[in-house]
């Protein structure tokens, strides 16, 4: 699972990951997962009027800062190995990065290393004790290796800004997945809500085109943007589709993540030996070390982004996680604005505007409705855990 990944999580990560800001689990945990005794001493001593409170607090902000700084570099590095002109070679005489392809094989292949750790550390074994059989993996990792495909491909005809607003459109297509192939039944008002966000991301799209040099949208881009959120859509179902055939407790997000990159980075290798990237990537990176590096930098940044994503949905539930990536997706359309000079008109960020506030409204709305159901099924036990 990648940044691509940070929503299928959301959503699929149901049960003893409903819980409010700030409010702890209770029930056994495991050292991945909960700090150490003196983590616990450390609060209890030096924050003793509450140390439950602040310890939250201390976790909620390593969440923040760990989703933040993980997919902002990500998406930076994303759109500076796509965009820049390197160093021309004898098979790439334009200096650009020749392979999107590559750029998604070297996040899978750091990502099975890290996921085969954490499986190793949680469960003893890496393949020994899972459930769920690889192949399983198989359909939702070809569609991750497509929609990441994608969304590199679409930087050289699109800018990131309206890639990332693009993004939030996904709605459509999930709503669309679920009804083909978990038969889901969604109310008109959400039918709505994706109407609104579909409108707020052409008015984006389009309005941001001000200059041939800035965001040229092009037919191309938002063909591979349409199969990027296709794609994605398809695999955050089909992740659901596994958790549920095989029980969650049964299919952890460590072995989730797992499965879908080794499946990934078996189909990332034969595409790239099919199509002859291979050597031409390598004598690229031998003549422009520099883009050797932004690759090793955006593998880190996204293994290090899944890992966040998981221990975020398990500390404070989907909801909040939500939260802080939509979010991050504002703060990283006005990161590429500043850095890489892409220009937004007033009507533009108006249509932005009315996206991410589609985007809060249906947070709130979830919000509320789980707070609803938990005051009707327990009787407000907890009451001031999460505001």
């Amino acid at each position: 699972m990648t940044v691509e990944n940070e929503k299928n999580s959301s959503d699929d990560e149901t049960g003893d990951l409903k819980k409010p800001l700030m409010v702890d689990n209770g029930g056994p945990t495991h050292s991945m997962d909960e700090p150490t005794n003196a983590i616990d001493a450390f609060f209890a001593t030096y924050f003793h009027s509450n140390p439950e409170f602040f310890k939250q607090a201390f976790k909620f902000a390593l969440c923040f800062i760990g989703l933040q700084a993980s997919y902002l570099t990500w998406g930076y590095m994303q759109e500076l190995i796509m965009t820049t002109k390197f160093h021309e070679t004898p098979r790439v005489p334009s200096g650009k990065f020749p392979s999107a392809a590559f750029c998604v094989f070297s996040n899978r292949f750091l990502a099975v290393i890290v996921a085969m750790i954490a499986v190793r550390i949680k469960h003893g074994a890496v393949f020994a004790n899972n459930v769920a059989p690889l192949w399983s993996f198989t359909p939702c990792a070809l569609s991750n290796t497509m929609s990441s495909w994608s969304q590199y491909a679409s930087l050289k005809y699109v800018s990131f800004p309206v890639q990332t607003v693009f993004k939030s459109s996904k709605i459509i297509p999930v709503m669309v997945m679920g009804k083909v192939l978990k038969g889901t039944e969604y109310p008109l008002s959400q039918y709505m809500e994706a109407l609104l966000i579909t409108v707020g991301v052409a008015i984006f799209s389009i309005l941001s085109k001000s200059t041939d040099k800035d965001t040229e949208t092009e037919l191309l881009g938002l063909v591979f943007l349409i199969m990027y959120i296709s794609f994605d859509s398809f695999t955050s179902q089909w992740q659901s589709r596994v958790y549920t055939q095989y029980g969650k407790e049964n299919v952890d997000p460590y072995q989730m993540m797992l499965g879908v990159n080794v499946s990934a980075i078996c189909i990332t290798t034969a595409g790239l030996i099919v199509t002859g990237d291979f050597p031409i990537v390598l004598e690229f990176l031998h003549h422009n070390p520099l883009a050797l590096r932004y690759n090793i930098i955006t593998a880190i940044t996204s293994a290090s982004g899944q890992l966040c994503i998981f221990y975020t949905i398990k500390e404070f539930g989907p909801i909040v996680f939500t939260i802080i990536m939509t979010t991050r997706q504002m703060f990283s359309i006005c990161l590429s604005s500043v850095v890489f000079g892409h220009y937004i008109s007033l009507n533009a960020a108006l249509g932005a505007v009315l996206v991410f506030g589609v985007l809060f409204y249906q947070i709130s709305n979830k919000y509320n409705s789980r707070k609803a159901g938990k005051s009707r099924k327990g009787g407000g036990g907890d009451g001031g855990g999460g505001d």
